[in-house]
């Protein structure tokens, strides 16, 4: 695998924040982090890592979520299990989205509109070397969460890398964050002695960051992780 180069990486990274600033996205989304190699200065970077807080969809803000476009009276959600095979438009995504981004539509396994390929579909390519993780916590809190999970199922492939860094929240942009991840300038530790830091012992951070990378070297073009805390 050739990786990015360190300057792409972070190009493409600024590519995705422009694209959350300027289009409706599938849920509202509240913060993108970046993290992993990319954070570390690495370059070239085997694969981009990034994280996407989002808002779970409680109340559809659609304009309109219950009519479809001019002469069509049928309601989204009727409309998309009709036309894709898709439920739950206008409940777990938005319908006004839906109706603008069909192509970006998709589902689970329950053929139910998962909220985090959605946003894989809509913000990155097929094929890119872009792992995304998409969670209605926040980053930091995501990380804790996780690795009480991997603890408790002795599964380390299910731990979020802590070493992020806030590219965008709430609506505004880390220029700072942007111009160190570019220079290379953010002063991180290796996996194993940041998963210590979060509490655990030597011989378990290790195991636990080389099973971690191991599982991400097995990775190929995009993937995408969402879950729920």
């Amino acid at each position: 695998m050739t990786g990015l180069d360190r300057s792409d990486a972070v190009d493409r990274l600024e590519r995705l924040v422009d694209t959350v600033e300027a289009e409706r996205m599938p849920v509202p989304v509240r913060e993108v982090w970046a993290f992993g190699d990319v954070a570390l200065g690495l370059d070239p970077v085997e694969r981009l890592d990034v994280y996407v807080t989002k808002d779970i969809l409680l109340g559809d803000d659609s304009e309109s979520a219950s009519a479809g476009p001019e002469g069509d009276s049928q309601a989204p959600a009727a409309r998309f299990r009709e036309s894709h095979g898709v439920s739950g438009v206008g409940k777990s995504v938005r319908a006004d989205w839906a109706v603008d981004y069909p192509h970006y539509l998709r589902a689970n396994r329950n053929g139910h509109a998962a909220p985090e390929r959605c946003l894989a579909a809509h913000l990155l390519e097929e094929d890119e070397p872009v792992h995304l993780e998409v969670c209605n916590a926040s980053f930091e809190d995501n990380v804790t969460q996780r690795l009480r999970g991997a603890q408790l199922r002795e599964d380390y492939t299910q731990l979020l890398d802590p070493r992020g860094v806030c590219l965008w929240a709430d609506g505004t942009r880390s220029h700072d964050a942007f111009r160190k991840l570019r220079a290379g300038e953010l002063a991180l530790p290796t996996l194993s002695a940041a998963l210590e830091m979060l509490g655990m012992d030597g011989d378990e951070a290790e195991t636990a960051a080389r099973e971690l990378s191991d599982w991400r070297a097995q990775q190929d073009g995009r993937t995408v992780r969402g879950d729920i805390v």
